[in-house]
């Protein structure tokens, strides 16, 4: 985005992939449908990212959700909302629109130089690449960073700036996993039958934060949108603790009083789970759960009374004991903290250097919200590079 911004505003724009291909990221993140952004009123929006929303406020503002749509729409791809309110190409798929992306950007002059990969500057200040052909010098009068987090190693983000960055001096956030797995000491006999199953419908709670959605068991632990959404709790728990405790709700829109007048009546000679099946209307990987739960208390689970069940079924602990590795995580937090970038988005210890997306010191849930920022940042930092060039020398500006 920042490469569009600038070249029409008259920039010559190289843009320098490590990938063999322009967009493999963007790819990724299309890959189950391609959510742009969401739908949801400014104000709820921006909450979602949390400690950094001052810092993001008027640059989302500037580029909010409707100029995104108005944007895909204008490369011929229009949206629509979904029922949960995030917004979708109508193609529900990312090639199409980055196809057109690419053809608009080569219209305007924009060129792409492939396999290379940015380590840091020479003695002159010229951005250094390593290439199939070996190292090569580059002269720029600005340079936009954009080069993600840590949580697609294998895509480019690597996170491998962050080394480069701090010789410089420039103050980075530790980058840690967003929108992961946590892991769960699962039992063997759960973890045969009900790796890959989802959760559907429940509640999910640590401390004081609840979400609703849903979570699939993994054969290492749990993860899934309801746990995304609440992964920032959930992780910094872990980091500090060693540990967390997440409860879930299998039927959160029924209180312990409905549930026992359901889970007392006879049952006869149903066995415990059909029984629990039938009148509380759960799935066998949620009755599973609650065994889980019955062997970490050391009680069989049909010894509990209904009264007991009730209080079980919305209310079941799960202990989570470690966070997935960050290269199998959808984002990261963490990066070049705020206080290092000017109101423009330069960096203060290296003028005409700018940085935007996921390297910046910002996190979100999944839903729209990483390329909402993610696109508003990158239009922000191309506003401002032709900015600062018109205030460079004539020769710089060339």
């Amino acid at each position: 985005m920042a490469a569009e911004v600038l070249a029409q505003g008259g920039a010559r724009v190289t843009v320098f992939d490590t990938m063999p291909s322009a967009g493999r990221k963007f790819l990724m993140a299309g890959r189950g449908g391609l959510n742009l952004t969401h739908s949801e009123p400014l104000p709820q929006f921006m909450a979602r990212y949390r400690e950094a929303a001052p810092r993001l406020q008027a640059t989302i503002e500037e580029f909010p959700p409707d100029a995104l749509r108005a944007w895909s729409e204008a490369l011929g791809e229009p949206t629509f909302v979904g029922t949960s309110g995030r917004v979708f190409p109508k193609a529900f798929k990312a090639s199409p629109l980055l196809r057109a992306w690419l053809r608009r950007l080569d219209a305007a002059g924009v060129q792409f130089a492939f396999r290379h990969r940015w380590s840091g500057w020479d003695g002159d200040g010229r951005l250094l690449f390593q290439t199939a052909d070996g190292a090569s010098a580059v002269a720029a009068c600005a340079t936009v960073l954009a080069l993600g987090g840590a949580s697609w190693p294998r895509l480019g983000s690597d996170g491998s700036w962050v080394d480069i960055l701090a010789a410089k001096g420039v103050a980075v956030a530790r980058l840690r996993p967003a929108n992961s797995g946590f892991r769960v000491a699962w039992s063997d006999v759960f973890r045969d039958r009900f790796e890959g199953q989802p959760l559907k419908g429940v509640a999910l709670t640590i401390g004081a934060h609840t979400v609703r959605g849903e979570a699939m068991i993994t054969r290492s632990g749990i993860e899934g949108g309801a746990i995304y959404a609440l992964s920032a709790e959930l992780r910094e728990a872990v980091l500090d603790l060693g540990q967390a405790r997440l409860m879930v709700a299998l039927r959160p829109d029924l209180d312990a009083a409905a549930l026992t007048t359901r889970l007392s009546g006879t049952r006869g000679k149903q066995s415990l789970a059909n029984f629990l099946r039938k009148a509380a209307q759960l799935s066998p990987v949620g009755i599973g759960l609650m065994q889980e739960a019955a062997i970490a208390s050391g009680r069989p689970l049909a010894s509990f009374s209904p009264a007991e069940l009730a209080q079980l079924i919305n209310a079941i602990p799960v202990q989570l004991t470690g966070v997935a590795p960050i290269d199998r995580a959808i984002s990261t937090a963490g990066g070049i903290r705020f206080d290092e970038l000017d109101e423009h988005f330069m960096l203060r210890k290296l003028p005409g250097v700018f940085a935007a997306g996921e390297m910046l010191d910002w996190e979100a849930p999944t839903g729209g919200y990483l390329l909402q920022a993610s696109f508003a940042t990158g239009a922000a930092a191309g506003r401002d590079v032709l900015q600062w060039l018109a205030g460079a020398t004539p020769s710089l500006r060339a």
